[in-house]
């Protein structure tokens, strides 16, 4: 059967869709201009391009997700972005949040422990023209140190609890938000870097891939359960 790509007036209604239900919940206007700004539909497989404006994850190999536009708006809109900050996004995967951020940060670092997707989304930033954005295959240190310290960071994948060697990689004041809890289900954790203390923040419940290296999982614990 021949595949049925969508038009780019049903992408752009689609968009508009999402976009009025997005703002029942994310209020600040910046961060819902960068999410129209991104073409979401270049970043999930080719056959899934009809369901790139709904409001969920989608597949896109390897085991990985993009995340729901909600999480990603809501974990833009906690780190609080003005334009001039260096953030760190832990787990690339298809390169959709870094694209998001690098529409509202001076510069954006973001890596991914899957060496095709970080070369994937490497490419694809690239080919929309975010020259802002350097993509890493992860090292053996959880984050990114050589390029430290962020104004912010944020994690695209679930950890067991929040990493001290991210909290590590923060300027003082800096931002933190990372799904923290089983890997069945997490809370949405904003932490911030205080002089003498850290304080946190849960921004409501969500559902993420393990986070797997140093200072997180130890190993892939396998699929998830169905949703």
């Amino acid at each position: 059967m021949k595949e049925v790509r969508p038009s780019l007036q049903e992408l752009e209604q689609a968009k508009a869709c999402l976009l009025a239900d997005l703002r029942q919940e994310i209020l600040d206007e910046r961060v819902l201009a960068a999410v129209a700004r991104v073409p979401r539909e270049r970043f999930v497989p080719p056959d899934l391009a009809y369901a790139a404006y709904e409001n969920r994850p989608l597949p896109i190999g390897h085991g990985q997700t993009i995340s729901q536009p909600l999480i990603v708006g809501l974990m833009t809109q906690a780190l609080g972005l003005q334009g001039h900050e260096k953030v760190l996004e832990i787990g690339t995967g298809s390169g959709y949040q870094a694209a998001v951020l690098a529409e509202l940060a001076a510069e954006v670092v973001t890596v991914e422990r899957l060496e095709p997707l970080a070369r994937g989304s490497a490419d694809r930033l690239a080919a929309l023209g975010y020259t802002n954005v350097r993509v890493y295959v992860a090292g053996d240190t959880l984050g990114w140190p050589p390029e430290a310290p962020y104004h912010g960071i944020i994690v695209t994948a679930a950890a067991p609890r929040i990493p001290p060697e991210l909290l590590e990689q923060l300027l003082v004041g800096g931002r933190l938000v990372i799904p923290v809890g089983p890997r069945d289900t997490q809370d949405l954790i904003l932490a911030i870097k205080q002089e003498d203390r850290i304080t946190t923040e849960s921004l409501g419940p969500c559902r993420f891939v393990p986070l797997v290296g140093p200072g997180a999982w130890a190993e892939d614990p396998g699929p998830l359960p169905p949703f």
